[in-house]
């Protein structure tokens, strides 16, 4: 982290310094993750794990007076010591695997950072910025939100020079309301680009009414745009998340690669694994919603060739009233495709047919029942149904 005074942050709570501590050289709000010369962050009821952080090497502990917002006032006064280009990511689906492409494409031309995991709120969007260092060139930054006013609070002290909009879905219904709403919340990103900034998106038709500035650049990407290199990887929903990162390293100057891009993603979204009798695993089960389980499916499809498809498949949560309606296409979708098995898990994935259980536990159990020597299985659903267990279940 670009080093910051320690006199800087007593405007922001009770700041508890070791005696030869001047300025702070990175950020932590986990005690176990100090490094010496860290600013350790006490949020939540990190007030106990004081004396811990401290002896492993803080320079200084900061109890704040509001912690979501001392941590928006330290990594904005990081990024305004950066002349680093800094790339927001935001969409309903894609946001990490779009990021996990760009940082690919960028790292090995440029000193680039990028938030680790799903590292995209009011805490992890901090914790990235704070990882810029004087050299860096190129930071990668995930935006999530939760309802309107999130992506403008994190794009406040992100001041992103290009922001990318992977699509918009019918995501977080339950708190926004309407898909025009998801559109809506997405461009605040899109708003707090500075004159000569650049906005890259999808042709979203939702997108357009944010679009107008005309001091901002905006590159739209279609499912058809040329790849001036291959890829390791196949699946069609990731090419457009490669066209959307490729615009953005363009627009950085980054080079195109001159062998296949080889991406590694983060844990839990498209992992493949093989199974017993030239079986394979696909562990897509981080979180799930309308676009990215059509998604999956079709992908599922694609991996499957001529072998025994088997899908299990959550429910998909804050859906609003139209949950049952969604869920519903899903069902219809499966039908549409034949695929062989299903494993339905949770009430609202009733619907889906085939085996119902209603834990991730029961359904790694029913599936070791079933599986059969050369199966392609998915695996994915919603976070809160906690279907990593149903893929350590069957790696172990």
């Amino acid at each position: 982290m670009i080093a910051l005074e320690v006199s800087s942050l007593e405007p922001l709570g009770r700041v508890v310094t070791t005696p030869w501590a001047g300025s702070v050289t990175g950020l932590q709000v986990d005690s176990r993750k100090i490094d010496e010369g860290d600013l350790f962050v006490a949020v939540g009821d990190g007030a106990d794990f004081v004396s811990h952080a401290l002896a492993r090497g803080a320079a200084a502990a900061l109890i704040p007076n509001d912690a979501v917002q001392a941590l928006g006032a330290i990594a904005g006064e990081v990024r305004a010591r950066s002349s680093a280009r800094v790339v927001a990511v935001t969409g309903s689906t894609g946001k990490t695997s779009t990021k996990d492409i760009l940082f690919a494409l960028c790292a090995p031309h440029r000193r680039t950072i990028a938030n680790e995991g799903n590292y995209n709120t009011e805490i992890g969007v901090p914790l990235t910025l704070c990882r810029i260092e004087d050299d860096t060139e190129v930071c990668i930054a995930e935006l999530a939100m939760r309802g309107l006013g999130q992506i403008a609070w994190l794009a406040s002290f992100t001041k992103p020079d290009i922001v990318i909009i992977t699509n918009v879905g019918p995501v977080h219904l339950k708190l926004v309301g309407t898909v025009e709403d998801v559109a809506r919340a997405k461009a605040e990103a899109i708003e707090a680009l500075p004159s000569g900034g650049i906005a890259i998106v999808p042709e979203e038709p939702l997108l357009e009414p944010y679009l107008t500035r005309s001091d901002i650049v905006v590159k739209r990407v279609s499912t058809t745009s040329a790849l001036p290199f291959e890829t390791s990887y196949t699946a069609a929903h990731q090419l457009l998340n490669t066209r959307l990162a490729w615009a953005a390293a363009e627009s950085l100057g980054v080079p195109a690669p001159t062998t296949a891009l080889s991406v590694e993603f983060s844990k839990l979204r498209e992992e493949e694994l093989p199974l017993p009798g030239g079986g394979l695993l696909l562990n897509d089960c981080y979180n799930a919603n309308p676009m990215s389980m059509r998604a999956a499916l079709l992908h599922l499809g694609e991996r499957a060739g001529g072998r025994r498809r088997v899908a299990v498949l959550g429910e998909m949560a804050e859906l609003g009233p139209e949950a049952g309606a969604y869920h519903a296409e899903v069902r219809d979708l499966l039908h549409e495709l034949g695929v062989e098995h299903v494993i339905a898990v949770g009430e609202l994935a009733r619907v889906y047919g085939g085996d119902w259980v209603a834990t991730a536990t029961e359904a790694a159990a029913r599936l070791q029942e079933l599986l059969k020597p050369g199966d392609v299985v998915l695996v994915k659903g919603s976070r809160s149904v906690g279907l990593e267990v149903v893929a350590e279940n069957l790696s172990a």
